[in-house]
């Protein structure tokens, strides 16, 4: 059954499933690529330190959205994408969430900005960190309306949109950082650029916006608006995401507290290279909220259980791949790409790797639960991941530093796929169908063998670079088909909806 037919339902939010996938995953591609170009410059401007101050601000301005932006983004995007049949359905949507978006913003500022002027930052941080907690006060503001603003127009089925956005924000945010921390600005210069490239996006995307909707209607006052409904959603997202981010961030804020500001740059260089081989979980997870929502409101959960299953698998195959390149030259890549103090970065990065796998397969799967609207189910599993997560780093950090930091966040990791395999079985679709679990242990297996000792055998680093990646594929490919982790038909499938030049070619053969 063909992926794209399976999930057609005759609206445009969710037909054309792989072509919206394509249409996402090309740019998410490139703004990796430019991740990956950009991150030694910024480690070796700003130095461990001053890097380490960088990545906990970054961790803080994530949390403190949590209360301010999740009761929007997930929740515009959902009930923008359902369009139901009523009068000024999405304006109602819209108005509703713009206003909401305001108070929150407003509070959640007020609340730092607080925070900060009473002192609490410089006793936990040192001197230098009211300036920053002030700066990412303003940003708050214009991150707020960057997130409102793409959510929507993934809500509208606009995947062509946001991607070239999403483009232009990071070469942006990298471009205006660096030239501003090369003038001088040190880490305020990063998070200007940040500023910088979000309001821009904000703006382009409030335009798309405004051409889909009725400013008459928009600025009405509705005759009824399901707020109970709304505010239902909202609550529960916004504890489910302040779970799924603490995993992302409570660790780095912890290394910086209780170890230093080097150690968390060190820490914060290796997190970074292991969440690399979330890029494509990333692009289903983004595409998979409102494209399932359909199919849950009608019902169709056996759908759901075959795209989802064939998901799960797909992603397993290709992040442990991943996984086992980056492991192989690990010790060769990381002191060459952040420079030779960050080496020490490389045995956190090979205790990560085993639960980042875990973490990028159940990605997918949170965003289907999500759909479902069904949240109290996926609060209680996160919720024990996330608890696990801040007692194991808390246990674990005063013993043995960043070390201890990636075993705890990687078992905390690595524990989500199973909590969230949990969830969606009690949600009522089983992420699991035709997993085929003993050919991907096969399929990994006789692919980490050769590809690892490649990876520390060969003589030099240019010959592994070269090398090393060619052999993986080559023998990950052989091997899933000769065990039958992934069909011929499959892949013949797969191949065939490629873009050119790639697709004709294989499907004419």
């Amino acid at each position: 059954m063909s992926l794209e037919a399976d999930t057609s339902v005759g609206m445009s939010g969710t037909t054309g499933l792989f072509r919206r996938f394509l249409s996402l995953a090309g740019p998410k591609v490139i703004t990796t690529v430019l991740a990956v170009l950009s991150t030694p410059i910024i480690t070796r401007l700003l130095g461990a330190s001053g890097y380490g101050d960088y990545a906990v601000l970054l961790s803080i301005y994530s949390l403190a959205m949590i209360p301010v932006s999740a009761a929007i983004t997930e929740g515009i995007q959902k009930f923008v994408a359902e369009n139901r049949d009523e009068d000024a359905w999405i304006e109602q949507v819209i108005q509703f969430y713009l206003v909401l978006a305001l108070v929150l913003v407003a509070i959640g500022g007020a609340i730092l900005v607080a925070v900060t002027w009473l002192g609490f930052a410089d006793q936990l941080f040192g001197d230098s960190f009211s300036v920053y907690l002030y700066v990412l006060a303003v940003y708050m503001f214009i991150g707020q309306f960057r997130g409102f603003s793409m959510h929507a127009i993934l809500g509208f089925g606009f995947e062509h949109i946001k991607g070239p956005l999403g483009v232009f924000k990071k070469v942006a945010t990298v471009g205006v950082g660096i030239g501003l921390v090369v003038s001088g600005f040190g880490v305020v210069g990063m998070l200007l650029g940040h500023m910088v490239a979000e309001a821009i996006v904000a703006a382009v995307a409030g335009y798309y916006i405004l051409r889909r909707v009725s400013l008459k209607k928009l600025f009405q006052l509705p005759d009824r608006v399901p707020y109970r409904e709304f505010l239902s959603f909202n609550v529960l997202n916004v504890v489910l995401v302040l779970f799924v981010m603490s995993l992302f961030h409570v660790d780095v804020v912890m290394v910086r507290s209780i170890v230093d500001d080097e150690a968390t740059g060190y820490y914060k260089a290796a997190l970074a290279l292991a969440e690399y081989i979330w890029i494509i979980p990333i692009v289903l997870q983004t595409l998979l909220l409102h494209s399932t929502s359909t199919l849950w409101s009608e019902g169709r959960t056996e759908r759901i259980t075959e795209l989802a299953g064939r998901i799960t698998r797909y992603c397993t195959l290709l992040v442990a791949l991943m996984a086992i390149g980056l492991a192989a030259l690990a010790h060769r890549f990381v002191p060459l790409y952040y420079g030779s103090e960050f080496a020490v970065a490389t045995t956190p990065l090979l205790l990560l790797l085993p639960g980042a796998v875990g973490f990028a397969v159940a990605r997918p799967l949170q965003a289907i639960c999500q759909a479902s609207g069904e949240l109290r189910t996926m609060i209680l599993a996160i919720g024990v991941a996330a608890g696990t997560n801040v007692v194991l780093n808390a246990i674990l950090i005063p013993l043995y530093g960043m070390n201890g930091a990636a075993v705890a966040t990687s078992t905390s990791y690595g524990s989500m796929f199973l909590l969230l395999v949990w969830s969606s079985r009690t949600i009522g679709y089983d992420p699991l169908f035709d997993f085929r679990l003993a050919r991907i242990t096969a399929t990994v297996t006789i692919t980490a063998a050769p590809t690892v000792a490649a990876g520390l055998l060969l003589p030099n680093n240019i010959v592994a670079f070269l090398v090393v990646p060619v052999l993986g594929t080559a023998v990950f490919s052989v091997a899933a088909v000769g065990t039958g982790a992934v069909s011929v038909e499959e892949t013949t499938e797969l191949l065939g909806k490629l873009p050119l030049p790639i697709g004709p070619t294989t499907a004419s053969n």
